[in-house]
């Protein structure tokens, strides 16, 4: 049996549930490593990241470098004298570090790699319209998300999941995978696959502009791209009313195939229901955001905004 002792890296909630189930199951960590503070929201206060804020919570040792390749980050990592290290939604590690401790690094992926590798998998498997993710745990090497895998598990995507609703699942099934790996490194009975080359698929990072909707696409499409990117951070359309182009966020809908003879991107507000044309049907919105307003449902959109005749989504 091994004496582990663990860097662990991370910073969103996401990686809060690994580092609290490993520390409920009494391994110890000699680290974390987070991103550095920031200002954040409209009044730039510092916030911390999640990780932070537990890690500190648990008493646990916190660094936080702007530069991996520091000498002196480098210098701080090798005094804490750790064994292993582990790797959950953090950024990519110079050889440095990752090939620091004896037992290795590795870390959590929220897919089924070599599926969906890249920073947002869970946005494009539902993007995609896959029906199942996972998560899986490798060893790091050179190239990102393409080292030897340990463990996997996997998970059935509902067709009415959002990526909130993805994340939660896979965020506490890969702590679990991440305890299962731990016990298998701990008991030296680590048995590693190399990764297939055949279904290499790209999750590369949401930036505003992959996040418009195309209301060319078919419906059903167009609902998984919706859902794929709710609640964050949201897919997003212009609403032209009256001559003026409204921004507005859409976080839930419906879909309904059919022929009809209107154009795409069509608003039909009627019978307290807001549905948007597309060529295979109709898409029903349910819930959304105008800029510089409060997430809200469709009723309560059509109660503020009076929508001409010939407004349009494009």
């Amino acid at each position: 049996m091994k004496d582990l002792r663990i860097i662990f890296m991370g910073t969103p909630g996401f990686a809060v549930a690994t580092l609290k189930e490993l520390l409920e199951n009494g391994y110890k960590i000699v680290g974390v490593i987070t991103s550095p503070d920031k200002p954040a929201g409209r009044g730039r206060k510092i916030r911390e990241s999640e990780v932070k804020q537990y890690a500190k919570s648990a008493g646990l040792n916190i660094l936080q470098p702007t530069n991996l390749k520091d000498p002196q980050f480098i210098k701080e990592l090798e005094a804490l004298k750790a064994n292993l290290q582990i790797v959950v939604a953090f950024r990519m590690l110079p050889k440095a570090v990752w090939n620091m401790p004896e037992y290795g690094t590795f870390n959590l992926h929220a897919s089924l790699l070599p599926k969906y590798r890249g920073a947002a998998p869970i946005n494009w498997a539902l993007i995609n319209g896959e029906n199942k993710s996972g998560v899986t745990t490798f060893f790091l090497d050179e190239k990102i998300d393409t080292g030897a895998i340990i463990l996997q598990q996997e998970v059935e995507i509902k067709e009415d999941y959002n990526a909130g609703d993805l994340h939660d699942i896979l965020m506490e099934e890969g702590a679990e995978l991440v305890l299962k790996t731990v016990k298998l490194i701990e008991e030296d009975k680590v048995i590693t696959q190399p990764q297939e080359k055949a279904e290499v698929s790209p999750a590369p990072k949401l930036f505003k502009e992959n996040c418009k909707i195309n209301w060319n696409n078919q419906a059903q499409d167009i609902y998984n791209f919706i859902r794929g990117l709710s609640p964050f951070p949201a897919a997003w359309s212009f609403l032209t009313n009256k001559g003026e182009d409204i921004e507005i966020k859409i976080y839930k809908t419906e879909y309904r195939l059919s022929d009809h003879q209107l154009a795409v991107g069509k608003i039909i507000a009627q019978q307290k229901e807001l549905k948007v044309a597309v060529k295979d049907g109709f898409i029903k919105i349910l819930e959304l955001k105008a800029a510089g307003k409060r997430k809200m449902d469709s009723l309560s959109f059509l109660n503020g905004y009076k929508l001409s005749e010939d407004a349009m989504m494009h």
